[in-house]
């Protein structure tokens, strides 16, 4: 490893010598909106004459190097009037722009030819951006504005359907997204089981989804990255926003600390449909709450710090019966530092817990479990000249587990306290990143990851008989669970189990016309964390297991390659791209295993692999009147669980099997018309085909009962799921700029009212006593109404 960092150094070294013959001056700085003082991510900065640029960092930084004279320099940003500058380079320049709000014509911001060049030239592919206006736009159900939903429109991202939490990339399952609020981990992306997401559209700055050709400073997942930065509040003027809908409404609020210097944001979420149930002499409850919370402040030009965080909670109660909290916190302080124009740091110290608790009143009990982590990242971005820029850092995560805890809720409870044994787990990883533009035609993205995760002690550990937790019955051809024979108890600074992963990541893009490239990516990743889960999305009852003597790491390979071209003066641009992966060590579980308050879990584990594979189409149209997409994707996933040796059967036969998130055609539209200045027009569709399932295909009567007998493992589906949505926004006061401003969204969720199966039950029924199947539909029509303002 040390040999190999020391030769990519040497070679860097070598050739920022060779360039530095003619001299050179560096121009940086930061570029923020005028009205709020708000830095910009990946703002373009474009000098024309020489076909060259740079783009704002994720804290709106930019440095580029280039060689002494004088350029037409051109910055732009959509939504921003651009600024056009001459320049005269003759020694380093640290110069800060501010970019003003184009509200008066949105048609005049034009998005040049050179900027659309940056894109195609760039290596970086299988990545989606959306802007929170954007999201806002889409109509979903109940009407609120919903950053997950947005998401599975893109290509190669689906779900398990309506009410269901999380997200599925390529082919993954939901745990292999790494989810990402502000650098701090997200466990759990969704309220109410799926229904909302925690993301608060007011308070996001950028997001950005990451499904292949991921940069080495990202690891822990093998599918995808969800990197999601908020706001950082106006420093200049007090201000806020908000929305009122039918069973959920928000506010938002930013202003100054110190003029020009620090600001802050609070925003809050909360649901209130169940205040209106005791009217229907209903007992129930079903709500949640969230706070988005940001402080910011410059200390110099050299130095800014940030503390933001993120409280979430839903509560779920049925009568007297159960009551369920659960929800994510998290707090994350940074300080970025400037050494020089070319060198930027930022430091962060991160906290995160997710937490989950069900009470049990009619068996007087209280069940606990939860993860937090204590996490210390240190990112450099190093621009060496304007063809070659570093990026490397450590990450250093601690993590502990509680699988779960019992304990009575009265004194007079039958129930036991009982505590499922702790663990914990210590993750490091140093990573480096290049871009390397090697020629006005060709340019390339590589990096190295070296990872490494340690199974700290625990007490009782099982052990077993040849190191089996689970055994092959060969007379009934089963997996059962096999007994330990002993436990062993190791010191918390004891290492259970090491692993140590290289994680090489390399991606290209060669430009073949003005308008269009191809590109390829190859990506490796190591994933230490597994969700145990009984069911297609992860549900809130869901256990974190770190990988140990018995769970291995998930080890990913990722090949893509993609066409992209932009066409018809800019306003179109296509994107067509194959992928291929594999996953070693996906676990799967044994017929019939028991995931909760399972303290040997690997007793009903059985590691095996995964593979997906597909082709993925996106048109968009980023100008005019009509703004939209169309996203489609042709996709297999499967995974195969063999057998330990030739006496086992393994799972499925030892056959390659449907994963429960393989949709074999995905289409999606998502379009917008600006029918005049006060009422936009929105739409999108969706079909997908039926999520894979296991029905009976028989069954067999013993001593009275009828017991059915099932098919293979997925070879069934559930109908295929479609909808359409439309929504209209009307904005009475359109060239209203300053004051109160406010707009109304009419939507339509499943216009046509088509009940999409949730799932497919199989029962006998008791008045015929001939065996049936039951459809489960979440969602019919669904009409909504919200009031937004911003003052």
């Amino acid at each position: 490893m040390k040999k190999i960092m020391l030769l990519l150094l040497c070679a860097f070294s070598l050739y920022n010598v060779s360039l530095n013959a003619q001299q050179k001056f560096t121009l940086s700085g930061t570029i923020s909106e005028a009205e709020s003082n708000e830095t910009l991510i990946g703002v373009n900065i474009i000098f024309p004459e020489i076909q060259s640029g740079t783009t704002t960092n994720e804290y709106g930084f930019y440095s580029i190097t280039l060689p002494e004279g004088t350029y037409n320099m051109t910055i732009s940003y959509l939504g921003f009037n651009t600024i056009r500058e001459t320049l005269i380079l003759s020694q380093d320049i640290t110069k800060s722009f501010s970019l003003t709000d184009a509200v008066e014509d949105l048609d005049e911001v034009v998005i040049t030819e050179n900027i659309e060049k940056i894109n195609i030239k760039a290596p970086q592919m299988s990545v989606n951006r959306l802007t929170s206006s954007t999201i806002k736009e889409i109509p979903v159900v109940l009407g609120e504005a919903d950053i997950i939903k947005a998401i599975t429109l893109l290509p190669g991202v689906t779900n398990a359907g309506e009410g269901s939490s999380g997200f599925n990339v390529r082919g993954g399952s939901a745990d292999q997204n790494l989810i990402l609020l502000d650098e701090t981990i997200i466990y759990n992306s969704s309220h109410l089981f799926g229904f909302f997401s925690v993301f608060n559209p007011d308070a996001i700055k950028d997001l950005r989804l990451y499904k292949g050709g991921i940069p080495a400073r990202y690891g822990g997942r093998v599918s995808s990255v969800l990197d999601i930065y908020q706001k950082e509040g106006n420093s200049k003027e007090f201000h806020g926003n908000g929305g009122v809908g039918i069973i959920s409404s928000r506010l938002l609020l930013e202003g100054p600390l110190k003029k020009d210097q620090g600001s802050f944001l609070f925003g809050g979420r909360s649901s209130y449909a169940h205040l209106f149930l005791p009217l229907f002499d209903i007992d129930n409850i079903a709500y949640f709450y969230d706070l988005n919370t940001k402080l910011s402040y410059n200390l110099n030009n050299n130095n800014n710090i940030y503390l933001s965080g993120y409280f979430g909670r839903d509560v779920f109660r049925i009568e007297d019966t159960f009551e369920n909290t659960y929800g994510n916190s998290v707090l994350n302080f940074r300080w970025n530092h400037l050494f020089s124009d070319k060198l930027f740091s930022n430091l962060s110290l991160i906290y995160s817990d997710y937490y989950y608790d069900l009470k049990l009143n009619f068996v007087e009990f209280d069940w606990v479990s939860g993860i937090q982590n204590f996490n210390l990242k240190y990112d450099f971005k190093h621009y060496l000249n304007n063809n070659l820029k570093l990026q490397y850092g450590i990450n250093s995560i601690y993590y502990k587990f509680n699988p779960g805890e019992i304990k009575p809720t009265v004194s007079s409870s039958g129930i036991n306290p009982f505590k499922l044994t702790d663990k914990y787990a210590f993750e490091n990883a140093v990573y480096l990143d290049v871009e390397h533009k090697l020629s006005n035609t060709l340019a390339l993205s590589y990096g190295l990851r070296f990872s490494s995760f340690w199974r700290l002690g625990q007490d009782g550990l099982n052990l077993y008989e040849d190191n089996k937790p689970v055994l092959f019955n060969e007379d009934f051809q089963i997996y059962e669970k096999a007994d330990p024979i002993a436990t062993k108890t190791f010191n918390r600074s004891e290492a259970i189990e090491q692993f140590h992963n290289l994680e090489p990541r390399a991606s290209l893009a060669y430009q073949l016309t003005q308008q269009s490239s191809v590109k390829a990516s190859y990506n490796r990743m190591a994933q230490y964390l597994h969700l145990l889960s009984n069911t297609s999305s992860p549900t809130p009852l869901d256990v974190w297991a770190p990988s140990g003597k018995y769970i291995k790491p998930q080890l990913l390979d990722q090949y893509a390659i993609g066409y992209f071209k932009n066409f018809s003066d800019n306003t179109y641009s296509l994107e067509v791209e194959s992928f291929y992966k594999t996953v070693k060590n996906r676990i799967d579980y044994i017929d019939g295993a028991d995931l909760i308050a399972n303290n040997a879990i690997e007793q009903v584990i059985l590691n095996g692999r995964a593979r997906a594979y597909g082709l993925e189409f996106l048109l968009k149209k980023t100008e005019g009147k009509f703004k939209g997409w169309l996203a489609y994707t042709l996709s297999k996933s499967e995974q195969q669980t063999k057998g330990r040796d030739k006496n086992e059967l393994g799972i499925n036969n030892g056959n390659w099997y449907n994963t429960p998130y393989d949709k074999t055609h995905d289409v999606s539209f998502t379009g917008s018309y600006d029918w005049n200045n006060k009422w936009k027009l929105n739409a999108n569709f969706i079909f997908q085909t039926g999520q894979p399932a296991t029905f009976p295909n028989g069954q067999y009567q013993y001593n009275g009962v009828i017991i059915p007998s099932y098919s293979n493992r997925n070879a069934d589906r559930l109908p295929s799921y479609n909808r359409l949505d439309l929504s209209a926004t009307y904005t009475p006061k359109p060239d209203k700029v300053k004051g109160w401003k406010s707009y109304w969204v009419f939507g339509i969720y499943n216009v046509y009212n088509r009940r999409n199966a949730a799932s497919i039950s199989f029962g006998q029924n008791s008045d015929t006593n001939v065996n049936e199947a039951r459809r489960l539909s979440i969602f019919g029509i669904v009409p909504s109404i919200s009031y937004n303002f911003k003052f």
